[in-house]
């Protein structure tokens, strides 16, 4: 399973769609699939967490929806798309919880990590594809109108410090990427490290 992470802006699901495209004429089978939303159930969790500003969910509240949302995911996409022998491509993974819920929220980054483990069960991505660029650039590029878009610039650099600091931590398996370049470097970059860590189809 491959995670493709960022803060808001960076180009994720652009890098992961072109990516997916790139992969299937090699000849893989691929599932695309993001969170929140890879489920019917993570498509209303996905509209409670982002797109309700009067009645925001508090960050432990917000936390737990992700989590659900994430074991619901594991369970009817990931797991059998994996056993089929498809390449598995998310937008958004454990990574992004970390960052924004420990880093961005302030949660227990040990708390954050623990129910995260629970609900993975052993699962993680063997590579986190985290495409990076300046906060005030990625948000002028998103021009976003759900909560997080629409939240103080302070919360987004949190959030890619500690995305920052995990791919630090875990160099074998991140591949941090410079998303302010063209997008085809980006792509070709993106693309290269992901069939690095993919055996031949």
């Amino acid at each position: 399973m491959i995670a493709f992470e960022g803060t808001e802006g960076t180009g994720k699901s652009t890098h992961l769609s072109l990516v997916a495209g790139a992969l299937r004429h090699q000849g893989y089978a691929v599932c695309e699939t993001r969170e929140p939303g890879g489920t019917a159930m993570g498509a209303e969790i996905r509209r409670l967490v982002m797109h309700l500003d009067s009645a925001a969910p508090t960050a432990l509240a917000e936390l737990l929806l992700y989590l659900a949302d994430r074991a619901q995911h594991i369970a009817e996409v990931i797991r059998p798309a994996l056993a089929a022998g498809q390449v598995v491509l998310t937008d958004r993974f454990s990574a992004s919880t970390i960052a924004y819920q420990a880093y961005g929220r302030g949660l227990d980054l040990a708390t954050v990590s623990q129910l995260d483990a629970l609900v993975c069960s052993g699962l993680t991505a063997d590579l986190t594809v985290l495409l990076d660029c300046p906060v005030a650039i990625g948000l002028q590029r998103a021009r976003g109108d759900d909560r997080f878009h629409r939240a103080e610039t302070a919360f987004h650099e949190r959030v890619r410090q500690g995305f920052l600091i995990q791919a630090a931590e875990h160099p074998d398996r991140y591949c941090l990427i410079d998303a302010t370049r063209a997008r085809e470097q980006v792509t070709a970059q993106v693309l290269a490290a992901v069939r690095a860590a993919l055996p031949p189809p």
